[in-house]
């Protein structure tokens, strides 16, 4: 039999999978806390599972409540849009599309898209949202992102995607360090140095790119320290004689006296920057890309300060 389920219902339960208490989340929904157990056990009794686990002493998701969990937010996320497209289309909008974009992307891909879009679809609103990799393909999966502008390898089958750009990655280090100095350095030699970097999580390729090429020299790298906001990762480098990693794109807006960047060579780390989507695409999803293409190619990527740029990338299409 097919079930209905109400949405004031999966809204309820993942307050109380949020805040794995009944008393704020009831308060946070601005119920009595005997109305959300009614109907946490109504929508059990819907599902036919148990999907919370309450003691006297704690509240946790069943194995079953953390994947119903996952699927519900779905659901929640595409009645949103739902509601946002019939607004927009009653206002004569014709869509918002929500676009996530990592640093470089920001610097190079993004703002001549948009310009073009902006020109060939002017009824198109956009949310933007600046993060690192791998939150957005996590957003991108989860539907709360139409399109992302990402470092990337190979690609979850269900997510399509194109190239768009080739970066090159650079050391970044203080002004203290012995290769503040230098034009470029062999890769080979962070063999005898400490390294900062960030977790795998926050940008897969990018993090594969460094310890590929790390595989290549055969050499393996002594990570001091794992920092994953970039920001932090500045300062960290510039008050201990360690070695960072950074795109390019970023490295050329280093502050005035902080840290330097320096060209990794032999080989020199690079990462693909692709646009990824999900292959059931809004409207709004085709017209971007197309404004992409049109935008494109976007030319050399932007070199670290003082070092000569690389190669002109070609576009390609993802596997």
């Amino acid at each position: 039999m097919e079930s209905k389920l109400e949405l004031r219902y999966l809204v309820s339960f993942l307050a109380i999978a949020e805040e794995l208490h009944f008393g704020r989340a009831a308060a946070r929904l601005h119920l009595a806390q005997p109305s959300l157990s009614q109907q946490l056990q109504r929508l059990e009794r819907e599902v036919g599972v148990e999907l919370v686990s309450r003691t006297s002493h704690e509240v946790k998701l069943t194995p079953a409540g953390r994947a119903f969990e996952v699927e519900a937010r779905r659901v929640l996320d595409q009645s949103r849009r739902a509601v946002r497209a019939a607004r927009e289309a009653a206002s004569g909008r014709a869509g918002t599309i929500s676009i996530g974009f990592n640093f470089p992307a920001g610097q190079r891909v993004l703002q001549p898209t948009l310009v073009k879009l902006n020109a060939d679809y002017p009824n198109i609103s956009t949310n933007l949202w600046e993060a690192r990799s791998g939150p957005q393909l996590m957003a991108l999966s989860e539907g709360r992102l139409d399109v992302a502008l990402v470092f990337a390898g190979p690609l979850a089958a269900q997510l399509r995607s194109q190239r768009v750009l080739t970066v090159p990655l650079v050391a970044v280090v203080g002004r203290g360090h012995p290769w503040a100095e230098r034009r470029q350095v062999p890769f080979r030699e962070l063999a005898q140095q400490c390294c900062v970097l960030f977790g795998r999580e926050q940008s897969p390729a990018m993090h594969d790119a460094i310890v590929g090429a790390a595989e290549r020299c055969g050499i393996r790298l002594n990570i001091a320290d794992e920092v994953d906001d970039p920001g932090a990762t500045g300062i960290v480098v510039a008050t201990r004689q360690v070695v960072g990693f950074a795109s390019a794109a970023r490295a050329t807006h280093l502050p005035p006296r902080g840290p330097v960047a320096v060209r990794l060579v032999d080989p020199v780390p690079t990462v693909g920057m692709y646009a990824v989507w999900r292959p059931d695409p809004q409207p709004v999803v085709g017209a971007f890309l197309s404004s992409l293409d049109a935008a494109g190619p976007f030319g050399d990527p932007i070199p670290a300060q003082g070092q000569a740029p690389g190669p002109r990338p070609s576009q390609a299409v993802a596997r």
